[in-house]
């Protein structure tokens, strides 16, 4: 049993008429996410591994002219501050 081309545009009809024409836009466009992102994998794939990157070495904490440049706290005063007794 072979379809005809109006046996197939009256299916497409139907198909339209009970999804909209959005959600069929919609189906097709997460269809056509799903072949890219297979066909990345599969590339990603066929790329040999690459050794990791080499670890950047961390700076040293050396004082800069903006910490200089920060006056340094002061030691609480305790005792006649406030007019002691």
């Amino acid at each position: 049993m072979s379809f005809g081309p109006w046996q197939l545009i009256i299916i497409a009809l139907v198909i339209l008429v009970l999804f909209g024409r959005g959600r069929i836009s919609e189906m097709m466009g997460d269809f056509g996410k799903g072949i890219k992102s297979f066909k990345k994998g599969m590339a990603d794939e066929d790329t040999p591994a690459q050794a990791p990157p080499a670890q950047i070495p961390q700076q040293t904490s050396q004082p800069t002219a903006a910490n200089e440049a920060k006056p340094a706290a002061k030691p609480a005063e305790t005792g006649s501050a406030n007019g002691g007794s």
